[in-house]
């Protein structure tokens, strides 16, 4: 009987060959794998895009630069539209609105119709002039206080940000300004405000309802005289009485009194005038009873007495701006002085008007005097300025009378093209050789330079003017 195992075991070593599948198949196949790669490709976007979703709705917090601060000074070369509430502070001498440390709008243009009314230097280059500009109500706030700056003395003026505040009128406003260096800088009269921040950013200092009418800056320290005054409009600084000497940290700070000597100084009149006047290292303060203080200016101490002027020579009432009308007092250094008695005008113009002006000179700060020129009597003075060398220089309404260092005979300054309308309110020397002068008339808007000494003068117009 055959044997079946041998039947088995010849089939299993046959070679086996595999069905094929049916038609279509592998094409079946390939397209669901396709589909599998797209639906996880789906699936990764899908997954990206929640993600970004997330980046872009989950809030971050991050420091942004901002582009339209709250500060008190307005853009440069016109006001800001938008007007800032300042909070005041309880303490006189504080800062009574905090400056932004954000940064406006570079330098601009000058805004058109510029009236300076005060200017200052630092260096022989750089300087800063404030005054009024364009005409009210049409300026970009309700006020049009303005400040620009020369970087190539006076060659150039672009227009920078100005503090929220409107001209001198009573006891509000502004009318002067003074910088120490290229960061520290004041605007004042009646009012007081102050910048650190180059001009940027401007903030009001609290005077417990006191005006300012002077102030000056040397080394690391400011000086102001602050007073209780009556006076209305323009003239913020007459009807004065009580004069007090403040100071503080030129870098930002209180301020408060000097010292008791120099506080409350009053001779008893209805309307008195004082003078301040810095040097390197000492100060001076003309009192309104004729009273001369001094000091160092490095804030180590008081200021104490050091001597009266002689009775010919009153200080007299103050003008308008705070300077006197009987006295002008001017520093060579440290320890030379000059000093200017005038008496009283007379015409009734500045073509014709004349008066008396002796010119006294001290060696030992003011302890005593001795009279070194007679002034030319045409004109009015206004200003005082001495140089290094010890060139005297005085600002009238008819010109600039200038006697050189070393000799004994005035001349008239040479003001190329004619001295403005109403002559010169203010004269002062940066150098031995360099010096500004401002018109009586803002409405010039002009600014006048000498560059030998004060023998000629040269006429900087301020652009857009």
């Amino acid at each position: 009987m055959p044997d079946r195992h041998d039947d088995v075991d010849a089939w299993l070593s046959q070679r086996i060959e595999p069905l094929p599948p049916p038609p279509g198949t592998f094409e079946l196949i390939k397209r669901r794998a396709r589909r599998r790669k797209y639906r996880k490709l789906a699936i990764t976007a899908g997954s990206a895009a929640v993600i970004v979703a997330a980046a872009v709705t989950v809030p971050q917090v991050v420091n942004l630069p901002v582009l339209n601060p709250k500060s008190t000074a307005a853009p440069a070369g016109a006001q800001s539209r938008s007007t800032v509430p300042s909070a005041s502070s309880s303490a006189s001498g504080n800062t009574s609105a905090a400056a932004s440390s954000a940064v406006p709008a570079g330098p601009g243009p000058v805004p058109g119709n510029f009236r300076p009314t005060s200017v200052t230097f630092v260096g022989t280059r750089t300087g800063w002039v404030i005054g009024q500009a364009l005409t009210p109500g049409h300026c970009a706030s309700q006020f049009c206080t303005s400040v620009a700056v020369t970087h190539d003395a006076g060659k150039n003026w672009s227009g920078v940000p100005a503090p929220m505040a409107g001209p001198a009128d009573g006891a509000s406003g502004l009318s002067q300004i003074r910088f120490l260096d290229l960061t520290n800088g004041w605007a004042y009269g009646p009012q007081l405000y102050a910048t650190h921040t180059s001009g940027r950013t401007w903030a009001q200092v609290d005077t417990g309802g006191l005006r300012v009418t002077a102030l000056e800056t040397v080394g690391d320290r400011v000086f102001a005289v602050w007073a209780s005054c009556t006076g209305d409009g323009p003239a913020y600084a007459v009807d004065c009485t009580r004069f007090t000497l403040y100071s503080a940290s030129a870098t930002g700070g209180t301020w408060a009194p000097v010292g008791t000597s120099t506080t409350g100084l009053t001779n008893g009149a209805a309307s008195e005038a004082a003078q301040l006047v810095l040097t390197g290292s000492r100060g001076y303060l003309l009192a309104p009873g004729g009273e001369l203080y001094s000091g160092p200016v490095d804030g180590s101490g008081p200021w104490t007495r050091v001597s009266s002027l002689v009775a010919s020579c009153p200080v007299g009432p103050a003008r308008g701006n705070g300077q006197p009308t009987g006295a002008l007092l001017g520093a060579v250094n440290a320890r030379d002085l000059i000093l200017a008695c005038v008496s009283a005008s007379s015409g009734t113009s500045p073509s014709v008007s004349t008066q008396q002006k002796f010119v006294y000179s001290s060696k030992n700060g003011g302890m005593s005097w001795e009279q070194m020129a007679t002034a030319p009597a045409a004109g009015v003075a206004f200003g005082l300025a001495a140089s290094p060398k010890e060139s005297v220089m005085l600002a009238t309404d008819q010109g600039i009378d200038l006697l050189p260092a070393g000799e004994g005979s005035w001349r008239t300054a040479d003001v190329r093209g004619g001295a403005p309308a109403g002559g010169f309110r203010y004269i002062g020397m940066t150098t031995d050789e360099q010096g500004i002068a401002l018109p009586a008339d803002p409405s010039a808007g002009t600014v006048w330079f000498t560059f030998d000494g004060g023998q000629s003068w040269t006429v900087s117009r301020l652009n857009g003017s």
